[in-house]
């Protein structure tokens, strides 16, 4: 599956995209705010990630941002299982793309395919430490459940506690709790 926004093309991974990732993911202060991920992030992690790519309906994307003609990969958005969530978001994105709206431009794209595929309720969280998240989560239409669990970060090596957010899709775009809120695409 492919999205494109106004800056950003969603696609899957594909393995040549190895160097590249483990570049824009290769900064502590991305790893540490992730689950899953090691640091150091070898390349070796970049190639066993990719590797996960392969159904076409997946909602699992590398973001490249486009640049006068190229793309540069910035980061990566899915929603899928993750603990007891059937569809958890997450994401995170290279320190210099960082504060320009990408992780909000991405997530409505990513949103509004999920809704399209009939899924209907998406979790997310975030390290507490890392209120940007948050704050990208309450922009995406995302609400505080109110509360807080701990997760464990491979990066750090510990359990951090972690704020926990939902939101409800609706058929007709819009979150089912607030008729209001409509996803932009």
């Amino acid at each position: 599956m492919f999205a494109r926004t106004p800056r950003l093309t969603l696609r899957p991974g594909w393995p040549e995209d190895a160097p590249e990732l483990a570049r824009a993911i290769g900064h502590e202060a991305v790893v540490r705010n992730l689950a899953l991920a090691p640091w150091p992030y070898p390349i070796e992690a970049a190639e066993a990630f990719l590797a996960q790519f392969g159904d076409p309906t997946e909602l699992k994307f590398l973001m490249f941002e486009h640049q006068a003609g190229q793309l540069g990969l910035i980061g990566v958005m899915s929603i899928g299982a993750h603990r007891d969530e059937p569809h958890e978001l997450g994401y995170w994105l290279t320190p210099a793309a960082w504060g320009r709206g990408y992780a909000t431009e991405a997530g409505r794209a990513v949103l509004e395919a999920a809704r399209a595929l009939g899924i209907r309720r998406v979790t997310a969280g975030h390290f507490i430490d890392n209120p940007a998240s948050g704050a990208v989560l309450r922009k995406l239409g995302f609400r505080a459940t109110g509360r807080v669990g701990t997760m464990y970060s491979r990066g750090r090596g510990c359990e951090v506690a972690t704020a926990l957010f939902e939101r409800t899709l609706s058929d007709d775009g819009c979150r089912s709790d607030d008729p209001d809120n409509r996803m932009a695409a």
